[in-house]
């Protein structure tokens, strides 16, 4: 564990958090053309569902290469982003994103129960990721139905058919 040596503001952690998902949308790069992984601390942790926590830029690297390798493209829409700071380390980003998975398009709110929809809880010291949990629907293609019925319900509303 780092001992912390440099005082941040909510706003230097809320720009090392944007490079960060800005670093997304163009395939892993930060806009220095540096490996995202650059923005994270040697001992960093980073969890997103169905895979797990990563710790340390090689696993974090393993992780990133394994989602990635399931989408097409991203794009997070960051005029809609709502920001929350804790008056600490801890941000929280709320936003939106749309995309193509390997098994299809996604964008929030099409359908409104499907994938798009995100929230990261970023813990940011030194000018570095510390922390970063990813909590969303990782069924980019909304696929996954059939262990829901009230999905199976509204996507047959949606094609102006009954379930049942």
């Amino acid at each position: 564990m780092a001992i912390t040596t440099q005082t941040m503001t909510d706003e230097q952690r809320k720009s090392v958090a944007l490079e960060y998902l800005k670093a997304f949308d163009h395939g892993g790069t930060t806009s220095s053309g540096a490996s995202i992984l650059e923005l994270f601390a040697a001992d960093a942790q980073v969890y997103f569902p169905k895979w797990g926590i990563a710790e340390g830029h090689e696993q974090i690297g393993r992780m990133f290469s394994d989602v990635g390798a399931t989408l097409t493209a991203i794009k997070h829409d960051y005029a809609s982003f709502n920001w929350i700071f804790s008056g600490g380390d801890t941000v929280v980003a709320e936003g939106t994103s749309f995309g193509e998975h390997q098994d299809g398009p996604w964008r929030a709110g099409v359908p409104e129960w499907g994938a798009g929809r995100w929230c990261d809880v970023f813990e940011i010291r030194d000018f570095l990721i510390q922390r970063c949990f990813i909590y969303l629907d990782p069924d980019y293609a909304g696929s996954d139905t059939g262990r829901y019925p009230w999905l199976a319900d509204a996507r047959a509303r949606q094609n102006g058919g009954s379930s049942v």
